[in-house]
């Protein structure tokens, strides 16, 4: 249940509040992977923490409402509110092959089950295509740390992926390319961001585990990439 909030530099965001029901690892798969999606060239709305003060519920009727509020009190996660973006849909926006192989490599990387025709998280801004709401991927650390030997597990949902049709033929071009973009330094980075609370302790450790992680999702041959070429197949 995320909100449309005001926050004190007069912004519009969109908050994702911590104490939801898969807490703080939903923040942490938000942040890595909207990240590696910058990283990566793709549009995602701009990203900032945001402190929550538990009073802002005192006067809520809604008790559920009332209550996630007084459990996410601390730093949260929030992202630009779009104005008159649209939800996307196929045909409403026309997604050249590269574009789409992009987003469905990225998707298979960070394991996302959460872009399906369904449920797109997609947005269509300006008449760019943004990505959005991606506290489902990276669903290994729901079993840590034993997730963390399931680095090298292929992606099969990724034959769900509503960009998949558009883009499986191109992704082996852009592959290689878009491994490069994540160096080391680069992953190292994107982890130093996360907040210590929402992470396993010790911090630096569960950081480095992630990283490790991800790495290993990298490594030539990358598992994802057989993964598409079947489920083109």
């Amino acid at each position: 249940m995320p909100a449309i909030v005001e926050a004190d530099d007069l912004g519009t965001y969109v908050l994702k509040f911590r104490g939801a029901g898969q807490g703080t690892k939903a923040l942490v798969a938000e942040l890595v992977a909207g990240q590696i999606a910058a990283a990566l060239g793709l549009a995602v709305p701009d990203m900032v923490f945001m402190e929550l003060d538990p009073a802002l519920g005192q006067n809520e009727p809604d008790a559920e409402i009332r209550a996630l509020i007084k459990s996410s009190a601390g730093v949260n996660l929030a992202f630009d509110y779009l104005p008159g973006s649209l939800g996307y849909e196929p045909g409403l926006l026309p997604v050249d092959r590269d574009l789409a192989a992009r987003v469905v490599w990225f998707d298979a990387l960070v394991t996302n089950v959460d872009r399906t025709p369904r449920n797109t998280n997609l947005l269509v801004w300006h008449r760019r295509l943004y990505l959005i709401d991606h506290g489902a991927a990276l669903y290994f650390h729901h079993d840590w740390p034993a997730g963390l030997g399931k680095s090298r597990a292929a992606f099969s949902q990724i034959r769900e992926h509503v960009l998949h049709p558009a883009g499986a033929a191109g992704v082996a071009a852009v592959d290689d390319e878009l491994a490069a973009r994540l160096s080391e330094e680069v992953l190292r980075h994107i982890l130093s961001r996360v907040p210590d609370q929402w992470l396993p302790e010790p911090a630096d450790a569960s950081r480095a585990a992630y990283v490790r992680f991800l790495q290993e999702r990298l490594t030539a041959p990358r598992p994802f990439l057989g993964e598409l070429t079947d489920a083109r197949a």
